[in-house]
């Protein structure tokens, strides 16, 4: 498997779970969906973060280089179709050049998504935090953000997940640090 291939995956749990509050399957909490043997994921992270959308809430992704255009991907599937027509999902990518350059040029680059969550994040949204090697400071600021803000983090690394995974609620680890 490769980072790319999980942010599929994690789409698809995304839509297994969304399927399911449509169809009143109850997933309890802490009950995990094994798609793979080697990958578990926790359903209630993401019951809780389709229900906060249900009620205003986003889910903000981001990440660093081809992080980012997955995360770009992932957003754009949740507010676009993603197989099927259904209702538009708040999804965003903090991926904006004109905030990230503002940013980097007036404090660090290591603030560029935590100062857009500190803007535009709220209590019961949710972050999908990308990193490869899972030491990306800038995500792992915007994760510690998300964390004082009460927001669900999800994060997607290899291996061991790294410094990210200490500040996650989900942490998605491959095992491979491919990224084709």
């Amino acid at each position: 498997a490769n980072i790319t291939s999980v942010v599929f995956f994690v789409l698809s749990i995304f839509f297994i779970v969304f399927k399911g509050l449509n169809y009143g399957i109850d997933f309890k909490g802490g009950t995990l969906i094994e798609l793979r043997t080697e990958t578990s994921i926790n359903a209630s992270i993401i019951r809780d973060s389709l229900k906060s959308m249900n009620l205003g809430g986003k889910v903000f992704s981001c990440g660093n280089g081809g992080s980012m255009c997955d995360a770009m991907h992932f957003a754009q599937e949740l507010s676009g179709y993603f197989n099927k027509k259904r209702k538009a999902l708040p999804a965003i990518c903090i991926s904006d050049s004109s905030h990230i350059t503002c940013v980097a040029n007036d404090t660090s680059f290591d603030l560029v998504f935590s100062r857009y969550l500190e803007a535009n994040g709220k209590r019961g949204d949710c972050l999908l935090a990308i990193s490869t090697s899972g030491n990306s400071i800038n995500v792992i600021n915007a994760a510690k953000e998300a964390q004082k803000k009460n927001m669900k983090v999800i994060s997607l690394s290899s291996n061991s997940g790294g410094e990210l995974s200490k500040y996650t609620d989900v942490s998605i680890c491959v095992s491979s640090k491919s990224t084709d």
